[in-house]
């Protein structure tokens, strides 16, 4: 059959990602995924400049998503079906175009993972993401913002005169735009995945990408790459050379053969032909290869103790087989940020399909020849120089404007092509698609002021690009841009400045609570933990005063009644913080979060056994943080008894 592409919808049993939180995302990002300087230097030069190049503090502009919950009802997702007589590949293009499944018919076998549930967690950089398929990460260290977001897709014409699929989308953390295409042969057994990531600016931009691939974890299940050392990095945030397969006498290209969640970059050689492979005991599974661009290989493991396994079961359901995850990028390890020059472009090109290799050999102790076994069965069915023929003829098709629309992404990539003139072939980013959140911002463009807010209305997203603080600084001075202009300034890391514009804007603002927050926000970050306190307390205060319902206030108040809780427990003031807790939205205070806050409160108040009662009586903290350890913490500091299975998340030996 000729390859087609098709609409369809999938039904999985889902909990949606929820409303996003509406205070902006001042906080610096968790140090999960961070080492620190004296563990630099002892690296190669070239890994360590790039470690250290333009790390992101903060995920701004983006809005943090933490309103989800637990509870999964059946749910139609929209998707986006590429087939041919061989494979058929399935995509979320509601979710970061994520491609769910790819099922290669001659055999009946599913070679991702496919996550049977959707269930967010908070493991994407502003919160929700979920397990499964092959997602494509840009921006920064982790998983890409977009896990849970649409992106625009679209029918292309394809190198062989077919169709493929085009997903596009404006990547905010960066500011870049980027498209991946699908593109399937009529008679392929692999799928070829286009990628170009473009620098449309004047400025040197750090460019982040790596394709994740959730692959069956098996007790005989083998990930195979072309090296012979690799760098293990594990939640105890070190950086280690480590010899490939066997280091501290375990085999770790077996996933099920680790204790505790841990990566694996491989190191591979110059000029070997990139590619990774997960195979079963049988021998068959997964391969991925790429043009020589897309240099890193990775294997993450989740291990076989107790808050690994915790973390499987909390992603999916039980029964479910678990999965680890192999993965490829543009640079050695997920800790580095490579140089874009302006008006430049990264571009390479992925295959994806199955393998078959010979299992007593890709299962025998002679590594080399695993590796050489996996690698000629590659080259027998997908050679090298093929998959440069596929990367240079879909270059030629790369600016082809794009079709039938099958998904529409945001509106913020109208919104920059706007301000910038930007001239985007292939990437087209209609003025159409401008809603609700770009409109204010439109305006400012175009009128050079933002126009008059309800003054009881949660404020909109902020933008904090260098050429929009300057709009924002040649604006009339009104608390909304002054409100706007800080978080702008604080991004930029002008904190001082930051503080007087908020400052500024609070003196006339008729709703003053969101610029207390930031002032609030700014207090603790200088460490001033009364008055951060202070401030946090009363922008609660001037919310609640302002009650209006609805799902934006409703979300307001619970992120805003968790910091001001919280800032007044670590200033030794339980009484005011609970006073915050009884003026919590009942629902909210329902929420496995608030239980968990609710323990500590009954802790500071003293009373050790309301707070354990709260844990015997179950919850759920459906918004727990990758690494997080804050569980066993609070446990801690109830009891000396083990931690409660049911509580263990923990992603590195206790100490």
């Amino acid at each position: 059959m000729a390859t087609t592409v098709r609409r369809a919808v999938l039904t999985l049993p889902a909990a949606p990602p929820g409303p996003e939180n509406p205070l902006p995302a001042l906080r610096p990002l968790d140090r999960t995924h961070t080492i620190d300087e004296r563990e630099r230097a002892a690296l190669p030069r070239d890994m360590a400049r790039q470690i250290g190049y333009r790390p992101l503090t903060t995920v701004l502009p983006v809005r943090i998503l933490d309103g989800y919950g637990r509870e999964r009802t059946p749910t139609a997702i929209d998707t986006i079906v590429i087939e041919n007589d061989r494979l058929r590949a399935t995509v979320l293009p509601g979710f970061g175009g994520r491609v769910h499944s790819l099922h290669h018919k001659p055999t009946g076998r599913e070679l991702l993972y496919t996550n049977p549930v959707l269930q967010p967690a908070d493991f994407a950089l502003n919160g929700a993401w979920f397990s499964g398929g092959i997602e494509w990460n840009i921006g920064a260290t982790g998983h890409t913002t977009l896990s849970c977001a649409p992106v625009h897709a679209a029918r292309v014409p394809a190198p062989d005169g077919g169709e493929m699929v085009r997903l596009w989308e404006w990547e905010r953390l960066r500011d870049l735009p980027f498209q991946v295409d699908l593109w399937l042969p009529g008679d392929s057994d692999f799928l070829h995945v286009g990628v170009r990531v473009r620098n449309p600016h004047e400025q040197t931009a750090p460019v982040y990408w790596w394709s994740n691939i959730a692959v069956p974890e098996g007790e005989r299940t083998r990930v195979l790459a072309p090296a012979d050392e690799a760098w293990h990095f594990g939640y105890e945030r070190t950086l280690a050379r480590v010899p490939v397969p066997v280091s501290g006498s375990v085999d770790r290209t077996y996933p099920l053969r680790g204790d505790f969640p841990a990566d694996y970059f491989y190191e591979v050689p110059d000029g070997a032909r990139r590619w990774i492979a997960s195979l079963d005991e049988h021998g068959h599974g997964l391969v991925q290869t790429s043009t020589d661009l897309l240099r890193g290989r990775k294997l993450f493991v989740w291990g076989t103790g107790a808050g690994g396994r915790r973390w499987q079961k909390w992603l999916t359901e039980p029964g479910t087989t678990g999965y680890a995850e192999i993965q490829a990028g543009l640079a050695r390890t997920q800790l580095e940020h490579v140089p874009l020059e302006p008006g430049g472009e990264f571009s390479w090109l992925e295959s994806y399909g199955p393998l078959s290799a010979d299992p007593d050999t890709v299962h025998g102790e002679d590594w080399a020849a695993a590796r050489a076994e996996t690698e000629e069965q590659l080259a027998r069915v997908l050679p090298r120089a093929d998959v440069e023929a596929a990367y240079t003829a879909w270059r030629r098709c790369a600016d082809t404007p794009p079709g039938e629309s099958l998904a529409t992404g945001s509106g913020w990539g109208a919104l920059e092509v706007r301000r910038g003139g930007h001239e985007l072939p292939g990437t087209p980013f209609d003025a159409s698609t401008l809603g609700e959140q770009q409109g204010p911002w439109l305006e400012l463009l175009e009128q050079g002021a933002f126009p008059t807010p309800d003054g009881s209305a949660v404020p909109g997203p902020s933008l904090v690009s260098p050429h929009w603080r300057d709009m924002l600084e040649t604006a009339p001075a009104d608390p909304l841009t002054e409100y706007h202009l800080g978080i702008a300034q604080w991004h930029a890391g002008d904190r001082a400045q930051a503080v007087r514009s908020w400052e500024r804007g609070l003196a006339l603002a008729p709703s003053r609570w969101p610029l207390l927050r930031c002032l609030g926000v700014a207090a603790g970050d200088g460490r001033q933990r009364e008055r951060a306190a202070d401030l946090l307390a009363e922008a609660f205060e001037d919310l609640c005063a302002r009650r209006e319902g609805g799902e934006e206030w409703t979300a307001a108040a619970a992120a805003l009644g968790r910091e001001a809780a919280e800032a007044l427990l670590a200033a030794g003031r339980a009484a005011a913080a609970r006073t915050v807790w009884d003026a919590l939205p009942p629902e909210v205070r329902r929420r496995g979060r608030f239980r968990l806050l609710e323990a500590r409160l009954l802790i500071a108040e003293g009373d050790r056994a309301a707070a354990r009662a709260v844990f015997d009586a179950g919850f759920e903290v459906a918004d727990l943080r990758e690494g997080a350890e804050i569980l066993g913490e609070v446990w801690a500091r109830i009891t000396d008894e083990p931690l409660p299975d049911a509580y263990d998340f923990r992603m590195r030996p206790t100490r």
